[in-house]
């Protein structure tokens, strides 16, 4: 056995090896040690190799998927071996011959079907990176196994990462060259594991037609569209990859189509980092942009409505296309909500056949075709006669190519209620097969048999302990406790009747001639029934992917009425009002709100309503680039929220949503930048500042006039005048190479001179009050400039010793007070040591009223002593 594990485990090295024992996966040597402490499972020993003890962990089968998805999500790969004989034949061979065992299966994070490994509401992308020597041009496949979505597109060496982010893969296939491109390795560095370098073979440009052609089983690619030879590239690696992880098996996936460059918003990674599309900062999904948004009722809605806001349009008609239908389902609400009703809960029909096609499918897949295409001819129903935009029409057109014959078919063929598993029977309707319910008859009729000459044996022994049981090594057998074994062979005639077949501590087993006859005969039709159903379910899967194309276009169909009615329903709620996108070069915001933020609001119950602001970027007149806004106001007086605000509402609307304002008309952005929020990169040695820097450098050499940017205290991380240099040259730059539309805000407010001196250029301030020397922050964005930070308020509200805080106030005093006379060279000998400027800032005026108040008990006060007390402290109010 060990010999046959080492020759399997030497052609997967770089996978764990989920080796089949019975009932178990083992694991050995390193692959043990490596799940043990990955699993936190018990790491045992069995055997010697080469003297030495044998490290073995292992795993139940019935639990093994929740094993596998710790592992994946671990970055670990495991290839699943099987016993593909049956122990009965592999005797044959002889008492000590190995039943024969091979991979089936390669799970990645890739590659995964199972609902158990999968979150329903997310796609999981495995996607290929295909280069073609001598071209500078990369291609880009990805696919979800899970759903059959295949996509093709192109992305340049300086692009890569922010491409592949927009498509947030779980696993990225590349050839080895390529991964070790020291131009393209920093990119593949940011990935990690995520990452998985492979023989170029795969990703042969000149074999990749015929390879791709043989798994779409055509005779030609021609029929696919046109591709460069970096993409098919890329493609050829992809059908490699999966035809290598799924072994014999081919998932039913879609032809390749082709993602045009410039269809979707360009999002570089950083971007995508600080504006927390799909997760924050921290990783969770909660607080997102997504998390706040998603009001789907199906997985596959919740995953288009995820793609959606990863890869907003730029084509302002398709924009409307999908607006349009948000509109439909927001004039109809009632309509809408009929529909979310519908669709709640219907299985995910798109990976229940992925399963099916992979032979990984069970009985209740085939009910989740059944449920999924009942639900499309009820919501067809509801849309005849229905006036329908583009989108949804098209929709509707799907639903009506759905195969209605298999649906009836399924409807007639399977029973109402479905086992897990397919070697369990009992999935298929009464009546559907003669011979099955044929079989089924005899099988349950002979359990009766069996029922009654167990009744007939207690009478005719006197036992009444007596009792027919079955195990899958003895089968059928009769038992008596050891104390009335007499009775069953005590005399000559009961032992002929009665055969002793094993003894227990406790009891005894026999068998009867007639007890075997049944047995044989219940064997023989338990074993023809499942049969028959075996067979039905192996005809109902073949016909499950034949039908995989107008199965698949259902899905998409019932994904996109449920965004669509979805977002309707958030827009109606949360006062959300449709925008106006187009080809100009417009931003213009009016009562604009930060969806999360609102959101969280909201949640927490705090009372505290949102403070809605307006935001114009639109050219000003005669002029025909985009303004931008240098904003200046307080620490923690909202500007960063309203840096994001305008991001995300760019985002939402060309992603197809309404959007959190009372209007906004946008022109279609091509670019979005955001600089916003400080982190490092320690691993690659950068600081804080010089993660700032290249990303700064990244904006403004990439940013052209289409380009929305919003950037948040550049040059913060140096010395003030290195700062307020690099700002200074950033405004400008933006103002005069860029020409783009951007918000910059800053706490350099020297900058706000340059509104005088650059044309496209305004300023703004987020307003605050102060009050008995305390500062309200307003959150509102007014026209104008600050001329305070308020930073060591701010200081004091985040909890800094008293101490500390005087201390600032007194050198800010000094400071301002240096800065306005020249004299700041000699602010170290004008400030008294750290020490004595806390002595004097100790010593605090007497307060009469704070005094009389502190012993006051306000609950126990009578009318008469409450009364006292205002006159009381009215005196010494004097």
């Amino acid at each position: 056995m060990m010999e046959q594990f080492l020759s399997i485990k030497a052609q997967h090295q770089d996978c764990l090896l989920f080796y089949r024992m019975g009932d178990f996966y083992e694991l050995f040597f390193a692959d043990a040690e490596v799940a043990a402490q990955a699993l936190n499972i018990a790491l045992t020993k069995r055997g010697k190799h080469l003297g030495e003890d044998i490290p073995m962990c292992g795993v139940p089968i019935h639990a093994a998927d929740d094993y596998l998805a710790r592992l994946i999500a671990l970055g670990h790969r495991v290839a699943v071996c099987e016993q593909t004989e049956d122990p009965a034949e592999a005797k044959k061979r002889g008492s000590k011959s190995v039943v024969r065992r091979e991979v089936i299966r390669l799970v990645t994070p890739g590659t995964l079907t199972e609902d158990k490994l999968l979150h329903p509401g997310e796609p999981n992308f495995l996607l290929s990176v295909g280069r073609v020597k001598g071209e500078a041009t990369l291609g880009l496949a990805w696919i979800d196994i899970s759903t059959g979505s295949f996509r093709v597109g192109a992305s340049e060496p300086d692009r890569l990462l922010a491409d592949i982010m927009r498509v947030s893969p779980r696993e990225v296939i590349v050839a080895e060259a390529v991964f070790s491109d020291n131009a393209l390795r920093p990119t593949f560095d940011v990935l990690g594991r995520a990452v998985r370098p492979l023989p170029p073979s795969l990703f042969d440009s000149a074999t990749a037609p015929e390879r791709i052609a043989r798994f779409f089983k055509v005779a030609t690619t021609d029929g696919f569209g046109q591709f460069s030879r970096a993409e098919l590239s890329a493609i050829g690696g992809a059908v490699a990859y999966v035809e290598k992880t799924q072994v014999n098996e081919r998932p039913a996936l879609e032809r390749p189509n082709r993602d045009e460059a410039g269809e979707s918003l360009f999002i570089d990674a950083a971007t995508r980092g600080n504006l927390e599309l799909l997760r924050t900062t921290s990783g969770s999904r909660e607080g997102s942009l997504f998390h706040a948004v998603d009001r789907t009722v199906t997985g596959a809605g919740s995953r288009l409505l995820c793609e959606r806001l990863t890869a907003p349009l730029t084509d302002p008609r398709r924009i409307a296309e999908r607006l349009d239908s948000v509109s439909f389902f927001f004039e109809k609400q009632g309509l809408g909500e009929d529909l979310r009703r519908t669709l709640k809960g219907v299985p995910d029909t798109a990976r229940a056949l992925s399963r099916l096609s992979l032979n990984r499918g069970t009985p209740r897949d085939l009910g989740s075709l059944r449920a999924g295409l009942a639900t499309a001819a009820s919501v067809l129903e509801k849309l005849r006669g229905e006036d329908l935009p583009q989108e949804l029409a098209e929709a509707r057109d799907a639903l009506a190519q759905a195969p209605d014959a298999f649906h009836a078919h399924l409807a007639t063929a399977l029973d109402d209620e479905l086992p897990l598993l397919k070697n369990s029977g009992g999935f298929v309707r009464e009546g559907f097969h003669a011979e099955l319910d044929e079989a089924r008859a005899l099988r349950d009729q002979s359990r009766r048999v069996i029922n009654e000459l167990e009744r007939r044996l207690v009478e005719e022994t006197g036992v009444k302990s007596l009792k027919i049981r079955h195990n899958n090594v003895l089968g059928f057998y009769v038992e008596v406790t050891a104390n009335n074994a007499g009775a069953l062979n005590g005399s000559e005639e009961a032992r002929r009747r009665f055969i002793h077949r094993q003894t227990m501590a406790n009891a005894m087993r026999f068998t009867t001639t007639e007890l075997a006859e049944l047995e044989e005969k219940i064997g023989e039709a338990g074993n023809r029934a499942l049969r028959f159903e075996l067979e039905i379910f192996d005809a109902l899967v073949r016909q499950a992917v034949q039908l995989a194309q107008p199965l698949l276009a259902a899905a998409k169909a019932l994904a996109v009425i449920d965004v669509s009615a979805s977002l309707a329903n958030l827009a109606l709620t949360e006062d959300w009002n449709r925008p106006q996108v187009d080809d100009s070069l417009s931003f213009r915001i009016e009562g604009g709100r930060h969806p999360v933020v609102e959101s969280a609001l909201r949640r927490a119950g705090s009372g505290h309503a949102f403070v809605a602001n307006d935001c114009d970027l639109s050219p000003p007149d005669r002029t025909k680039h985009g303004a931008i806004w240098l904003l200046t106001g307080p620490n923690m007086g909202g500007k960063s929220t309203f840096l994001r605000q305008n991001a995300l509402i760019a985002i939402l609307a060309q992603a197809g949503s309404f959007v959190p304002a009372r209007a906004a008309h946008i022109g279609a952005v091509d670019r979005l930048f955001s600089r916003v929020g400080a982190s490092d990169d320690l691993a690659r040695g950068r600081s804080t500042f010089m993660v700032e820097m290249v990303e700064t450098a990244a904006i403004l050499n990439q940013a052209g006039p289409r380009a929305l940017v919003i950037l948040d205290e550049i040059g913060r991380g140096t010395a003030t005048f290195d700062g307020l240099s690099i700002a200074w040259g950033t405004v400008e730059h933006l103002h005069e190479e860029n020409r783009c539309r951007a918000i910059f805000a800053t706490h350099f407010h020297e900058l706000t001179v340059l509104a005088g001196k650059l044309g496209r250029l305004s300023n703004a301030t987020v307003r605050v009050k102060e009050w008995e020397g305390e500062v309200v922050f307003l959150h509102e964005v007014a026209k104008g400039a600050a001329d305070r930070s308020y930073g060591v308020q701010v200081a004091r509200l985040a909890g800094l010793p008293p101490s500390v805080v005087e201390r600032a106030k007194v050198v800010l005093a000094k400071l301002e007070a240096g800065e306005a006379s020249g004299a700041a060279g000699r602010l170290a000998d004008d400030l008294p040591l750290f020490r004595a400027a806390v002595r004097a800032a100790e010593p605090k005026p007497k307060d009469k009223l704070r005094d009389a108040l502190a012993g006051v008990d306000c609950d126990a006060l009578s009318p008469r002593e409450a009364l006292d007390l205002v006159y009381r402290l009215k005196g010494l109010a004097g």
